[in-house]
């Protein structure tokens, strides 16, 4: 779980346990009866709808409930999963083989069966050749033999550690129907933008610039789930409107932080409404400042120390994020219980002594009280990376720094960071996914090519941080695979190619009348299938 301020998270789980036991009657009677409409907050429109080559969490917000992984994360399963279309999983000693049983009894939405070659299918022409973490975790996968129809056996040409793969399985294994890919520009598909799936919601329509529809499938597997009769995710842009929406209840849910942390404490004494800190532990976001190693002045050591210790992390979190986020020691966040070391080194909030290093490195202040300037990127995608901007270049002033800060929108960020290598400092919210192998070591690995978004574009190079991270990615021992992550950790933090500053979780806002809410650590990206809501 992932730490955040007592005096907030902690008093928001209160409000929820006293209405949890105040109210369990009702929530079994919503339960029993099922049924209803659920209007939750959408502020984007993917383009593309298919999860199983755009990984991301905007696309998994509406598709999940369509699409099904083979497992699920879990706060009580063996190792934080839970069966979906697998049932159960195991991988050989030597790290070529992973077998995979799949689930009977399940259908399409269009009625077609589900077997062991829709999965072979989606792990060989799609997972590894085109999702952008797929390409990863599959990139030593070579065949998938399909015995019978619920048995899959994958194959990999070099050892591939199956703790890689099991971390992964929430995140990468969407499958899809091989009946309706198979023979087709697979990008191009028409149902990458009209899903068809075989969980527990049924794409229905999407009404640009309005809305979402998902509607009830009633064939789903698990005949006990599928309790709403529908989910429309309504477009809702602006922040401010979701909150005004929830009060009028003209929406039941926002997720995402949705609703601005700074509207929270408010929020939380309207009547019939409840904030929520659960559900997004497996989706733990980064605050990171990246660094171009190009430049002279940031290949210095003692620069990017100096510029770690003039930031204050405490301000960042109780300022920024007003509480809903801890301070971070290193590229794997706390509630990463698995790879977690805190033997790293730290940085505390200290000018004088980052004043120090930038005299030892030679320097000086000028006249005008400044040592040299920097182009500084924020990304634009959310209000805290943009204030962490506007506060990093403040606290860059203090030690003689001098900030240009480049507000770009995404598009134009994107490229400036990731292909053109057009700035100095840039702040990112990487996402880490389960295990540092996924979107984590990526960020610090040298020769990633340009135009990789959310990589190593600073062109920092180290041998053995990279011998590192290429060990770690054939040892099949998963203590031994653990260890070298801890080394990483402790790597990566002495030498700052890049410096974490906050790790965070959302927050969801929601009716009273809506049940079973962060019920997984991916809840908002899972397939809502116990959800419930009542009148």
């Amino acid at each position: 779980m992932l730490p955040v301020s007592i005096s907030r998270r902690s008093l928001l789980k209160t409000s929820l346990i006293l209405a949890a036991s105040t109210g369990l009657t009702g929530i079994a009677a919503a339960q029993q009866a099922g049924g209803g409409r659920l209007i939750v907050a959408a502020d984007s429109e993917p383009k593309n709808l298919n999860p199983a080559i755009v990984a991301s969490n905007g696309v998994f917000y509406i598709s999940s409930k369509v699409i099904e992984p083979l497992a699920e994360a879990s706060f009580k399963g063996r190792d934080g999963l839970e069966p979906r279309l697998a049932t159960e999983w195991s991988g050989s000693d030597d790290g070529l083989t992973a077998t995979f049983k799949l689930r009977e009894g399940v259908t399409w939405h269009d009625g077609k069966p589900f077997t062991s070659a829709d999965v072979a299918f989606s792990a060989l022409q799609v997972w590894k050749p085109l999702q952008n973490l797929g390409r990863l975790v599959f990139a030593n996968l070579e065949a998938v033999e399909t015995p019978d129809d619920h048995t899959a056996i994958f194959r990999f040409s070099n050892p591939t550690p199956f703790q890689l793969v099991r971390n992964a399985l929430p995140v990468v294994t969407s499958v899809l129907p091989k009946h309706l890919y198979e023979g087709t520009d697979i990008a191009n598909n028409p149902a990458n933008t009209k899903p068809v799936g075989t969980g527990p919601y049924v794409f229905a329509e999407h009404k640009p610039g309005e809305y979402y529809r998902l509607t009830r499938y009633a064939n789903y597997w698990d005949k006990s789930q599928a309790l709403l009769d529908d989910i429309i995710y309504k477009v809702l842009p602006d922040r401010a409107a979701a909150a005004s929406a929830l009060e009028a209840d003209e929406i039941q849910l926002a997720a995402f932080s949705a609703v601005p942390l700074a509207d929270l404490e408010r929020i939380s004494k309207v009547p019939g409404i409840k904030v929520i800190a659960d559900g997004y532990e497996a989706l733990t976001y980064q605050l990171v400042v990246e660094i171009n190693h190009r430049r002279k002045e940031l290949s210095d050591l003692k620069v990017r120390q100096a510029i770690a210790h003039a930031i204050d992390k405490k301000f960042v979190v109780d300022t920024i994020f007003l509480g809903y986020a801890s301070a971070s020691t290193g590229p794997i966040p706390k509630n990463s219980t698995e790879f977690y070391s805190d033997d790293v080194a730290s940085y505390d909030f200290d000018i004088a002594k980052a004043n120090a290093l930038l005299d030892e490195a030679g320097y000086a202040r000028k006249a005008d009280g400044t040592r040299f300037a920097l182009k500084l990127l924020p990304a634009p995608y959310f209000n805290e990376t943009k204030q962490f901007g506007s506060y990093l270049r403040q606290a860059l002033q203090k030690i003689g720094i001098d900030a240009e800060l480049v507000n770009n929108d995404s598009a134009a960020h994107q490229k400036a960071v990731y292909t053109d290598h057009n700035f100095d400092l840039a702040v990112a919210p990487p996402v880490f996914r389960g295990d540092p192998a996924i979107s984590t070591t990526i960020l610090v690995r040298s020769g990633i090519p340009a135009g990789v978004g959310f990589s190593n574009q600073g062109g920092y190079e180290n041998k053995s941080v990279d011998e590192l991270i290429d060990k770690a990615a054939i040892t099949v021992n998963a203590t031994a695979r653990t260890e070298l992550y801890k080394d990483f950790q402790k790597q990566v933090v002495a030498n700052l190619p890049i410096i974490n500053v906050a790790e965070w979780g959302f927050i969801t806002v929601a009716r009273d009348s809506v049940h079973n809410v962060a019920s997984n650590p991916r809840w908002a990206v899972s397939n809502w299938a116990d959800t419930t809501i009542s009148r």
